[in-house]
């Protein structure tokens, strides 16, 4: 089992033999659903600094603006720029809702963001790979590929999100990877949502893939009202750092050692 250290930080569970040869463990800050709005009535700058002396990265799991406009990317960049610490993220459904994608994607990257889409990146020691992800179902209830056109549509781009996960994993080298989601891989961190809904808060395909590499944990967000922890069919630990979740640290972001 994970446990929390003096900090609120979940730490993995580390052999003997790991203690003796392995790097010690990084210490990141995860947080989902920002929402910033272009009106600039809220400010993360404060927040930023505040995890830049408590974590050693900080990843965001989409939704970081509130309907993907420019502007507010704009605002989000300004803030990120009081971050003393490398940032790593992934887009969310929201950073998608009015067409500028792209742009929005190049604006935080332009402020230093390490925006991942398919791709990984390595911070001492440490490979963080993501992509957003997407809806579909969990277990045996997960949509499958019958029926409509539209309906096959929906469950290829959740399976090609799956098969963009697995490619970045595979070209991960490091001994320890933490996976980086804007959609929930699992059932139990969204529990407390409407169950009407949680088909469109994720898909265990994601999962599927997670439990075929040596994962160290997964950050997610999207399920505002869900849990924060749960587990992969396999083990691996993860944690739904939307911005809403109640977390360990009491703080917004979650505290994670990998």
């Amino acid at each position: 089992m994970t446990s929390p250290s003096s900090n609120g930080a979940f730490t993995m569970p580390t052999s003997p033999s790991s203690k003796r040869g392995e790097p010690p463990a990084l210490t990141f800050a995860a947080i989902g659903d920002l929402h910033v709005k272009e009106n600039g009535a809220s400010s993360f700058r404060d927040l930023f600094a505040e995890i830049s002396r408590s974590a050693e990265a900080l990843v965001l799991c989409g939704d970081m603006t509130d309907v993907g406009k420019p502007s507010e990317a704009e605002i989000l960049a300004q803030d990120l720029r009081a971050c003393a610490i490398p940032v790593v993220g992934v887009l969310g459904n929201h950073d998608c809702e009015s067409g500028h994608a792209e742009e929005v994607a190049k604006i935080f990257r332009s402020a230093g963001m390490r925006l991942l889409d398919g791709q990984s990146c390595e911070i001492n020691g440490v490979a963080f790979v993501g992509v957003k992800g997407f809806m579909g179902g969990f277990g045996p209830r997960m949509l499958a590929s019958f029926g409509e056109a539209c309906v096959k549509a929906l469950v290829a781009e959740s399976v090609s999100e799956a098969i963009r996960l697995e490619n970045a994993m595979r070209s991960v080298h490091s001994d320890r990877a933490v996976v980086v989601l804007h959609y929930a891989p699992v059932v139990g961190t969204v529990e407390g949502e409407p169950l009407e809904i949680f088909p469109f808060l994720g898909c265990s395909r994601l999962a599927e893939t997670i439990d075929r590499f040596k994962v160290s944990a997964v950050v997610h967000g999207h399920a505002h009202h869900g849990r924060y922890q749960g587990r992969t069919p396999g083990g691996v630990p993860v944690y739904n750092v939307a911005l809403p979740i109640e977390k360990p640290s009491r703080r917004p972001y979650g505290l994670i050692r990998a």
